[in-house]
């Protein structure tokens, strides 16, 4: 049995319990593997110590603890020194001190761990990368989205680091096919990039026993659509929050928190649907779950996504899905089950999208059949046979 140490910047603790909560999830079922003895995690916190500049968004990451347990596996959130605005290229030198003083300490408390696992390629698999050459450990790195499609696409330096830490790894997974190809392309060997999707947890996010109950308990009638994630703009939530003009008959449900809360109610209410929207802010799993079961759509209309975690969630629940096309989003929308991808990221579109849906919707049964493929445990089955490469003992 392998000891995993898990290491990335994105995974949720007590400030922001939904941060990279998908990590969480993979990592949750790979220590139920029984080829695996125990997962640890380093999630690194970024922090700059200097009083007078604490409006910078670290100031609220202080509260983190610096050692939790989260369901069962141990969490270490030790910070590394990150200047605000200019420290992009020194990130993974700074991160990687950090890493190695706190997996000397994880030794020290008697975890050896076998291999190293990164989620995320910049900076966590650039110090991981160092880390596992100081330490003498095989690296696995995954590729999540932004790393490849922001920081790499815009950073010339970054995407010639990102190279150096595929190289360094034995394997490099991504969530979906468009960020292998961007990999490939970029320059990494084909051989040592490999695509595992993300799954779903399909005992929670699941159809309602009855959903006009559920509907009448949350208050919901008519027609609903539902989105939900970092209330950002490459969300894209304006854009459904406006289309809403357009669909007169329908009601919209925000599910999450981020700066553009208020942008958003102001929005609402410059185009007059305010009485028409529900803004939840953050909301857990469970609750969650309700609301896809209870929801009529659900819509993404992100600018990029590697893999959005909340649309296979939604048609786990029986909902159907109105995306945008872009990047992951086509190869889990891959039939009318699972709901339709739109052409461009506008007002019209969605809304032409949203009428061709509701014109010809597929039963809540297909749709989670279709889901069913998207699981964690061969998520997690597919995870465990690149380890079984490594020379290790099991």
């Amino acid at each position: 049995m392998v000891k995993v140490l898990a290491i990335s910047n994105l995974y949720p603790n007590p400030v922001r319990p939904r941060h990279g909560i998908f990590t969480e999830h993979r990592l949750q079922w790979l220590s139920r593997s029984p080829s695996v003895e125990e997962v640890r995690v380093i999630s690194p916190i970024p922090a700059f110590p200097l009083p007078s500049l604490s409006i910078w968004p670290y100031a609220h990451l202080s509260g983190i603890p610096k050692r939790d347990n989260r369901n069962g596996i141990e969490v270490h959130y030790p910070r590394y020194l990150n200047i605000p605005k200019i420290g992009m290229s020194l990130q993974p030198n700074l991160m990687a001190k950090t890493l190695i003083s706190a997996m000397k300490q994880i030794q020290r408390d008697g975890f050896d761990f076998d291999v190293i696992d990164v989620f995320y390629l910049y900076p966590d698999a650039v110090a991981a990368a160092i880390a596992a050459e100081y330490f003498g450990k095989p690296l696995v790195a995954t590729a999540f989205g932004n790393d490849l499609s922001l920081i790499a696409a815009n950073s010339p330096r970054a995407a010639r680091r990102i190279l150096w830490a595929v190289d360094k790894a034995e394997r490099c997974t991504t969530v979906c096919r468009a960020l292998e190809d961007i990999l490939v392309d970029m320059g990494a060997n084909p051989s040592k990039v490999q695509v595992i999707l993300h799954g779903v947890d399909a005992e929670l996010f699941k159809p309602a026993q009855n959903r006009d109950v559920l509907r009448s308990t949350l208050g919901i009638s008519g027609p609903t659509l539902l989105t939900a994630g970092h209330l950002i703009e490459r969300k894209g939530i304006h854009i459904a929050v406006e289309a809403l003009k357009y669909l007169p008959t329908f009601s919209l449900l925000i599910a999450g928190d981020g700066p553009e809360d208020s942008s958003l109610k102001t929005l609402a209410l410059k185009y007059g649907v305010s009485d028409r929207i529900t803004f939840l802010g953050h909301v857990n799993q469970a609750a969650l779950a309700e609301y896809y079961a209870a929801s009529d759509a659900f819509i993404l209309m992100s600018s990029r996504e590697g893999i959005a975690n909340v649309m296979m969630e939604s048609m786990s629940c029986g909902t159907p899905v109105v995306a945008t096309n872009v990047y992951g989003a086509p190869e889990i929308i891959t039939c009318p089950e699972a709901g339709i991808l739109i052409p461009s990221r506008t007002v019209s579109a969605l809304v032409t999208g949203i009428e061709a849906l509701f014109s010809n919707m597929p039963t809540r049964d297909a749709t989670r059949n279709h889901a069913s493929q998207f699981n964690w445990s061969e998520t997690t089955r597919n995870h465990v046979e690149i380890y079984k490469t490594f020379n290790l003992k099991y």
